[in-house]
């Protein structure tokens, strides 16, 4: 039996809204994805694993509609979801096993606007040239918008909500347009959990806190303060 074989059953159709299948993979996909946007707002460690399943189903959903950036993105996720497992239990710092929520730095914002500009261009120009998408533009503004806020769930920075609220607007449209309706209206619902865990995670004690001052920075200012 081929790989084929076994993930055919996924891919048949569960029902048929208004003419539109809609396939086990979608159904699937809605509910894991659903959970795992739940999770990330608890902050609970779970959420990582219940995405690795959900980036699973999605590169079957998205090769089949061709949407091939978003299926490639998936796959990256999945790097991604095990770093930042790692990074939410072990990233605290000495004397701290969690990783608290933190601001986004203007240095991170300063890289991953650049990274997101130059990636959205040079995907755009791949995907027109190299396979027969018929929205190379948009697949690629929300992989790089995606991606740039996974770096932020996995950082634990309260501006990757913003970020993914971003890409939803962006990708209830373009699932509409490629008739996965069942998708459209999970990215409608994650826009809603996506506010919430802004919320959830704005309430965080540690947001509120000042960032560490750098040991040298610190030096810098008792000398200067002593001359005077």
């Amino acid at each position: 039996m081929s790989l084929a074989d076994v993930l055919a059953p996924l891919q048949q159709p569960l029902f048929t809204p208004l003419g539109t299948p809609v396939s086990w993979t979608e159904v699937l996909g809605f509910g894991t994805g659903a959970l795992c946007v739940w999770l990330v707002a608890r902050q609970h460690i779970a959420n990582w694993p219940v995405g690795i399943a959900n980036n699973v189903l999605f590169v079957l959903l998205f090769t089949q509609a061709g949407l091939y950036a978003d299926a490639g993105l998936q796959v990256v996720f999945i790097t991604l979801a095990v770093y930042g497992w790692w990074t939410w239990t072990h990233g605290g710092g000495p004397g701290s096993g969690v990783l608290p929520v933190r601001r986004t730095t203007r240095a991170e914002w300063t890289w991953l606007l650049a990274a997101g500009v130059v990636g959205t261009a040079g995907l755009t120009l791949l995907l027109d040239r190299a396979t027969d998408s018929d929205v190379p533009f948009w697949d690629a503004l929300t992989t790089a918008l995606s991606l740039m806020a996974t770096y932020g769930q996995c950082r634990k920075r309260l501006e990757s909500w913003w970020l993914w609220i971003a890409a939803d607007v962006v990708y209830v449209p373009l699932y509409a347009y490629k008739e996965l309706y069942l998708t459209a209206l999970l990215y409608i619902g994650f826009m809603t959990l996506c506010v919430l865990g802004l919320r959830h995670w704005s309430r965080d004690p540690a947001v509120r806190r000042p960032l560490p001052v750098p040991t040298g920075a610190a030096r810098h200012e008792t000398t200067v303060e002593a001359t005077a």
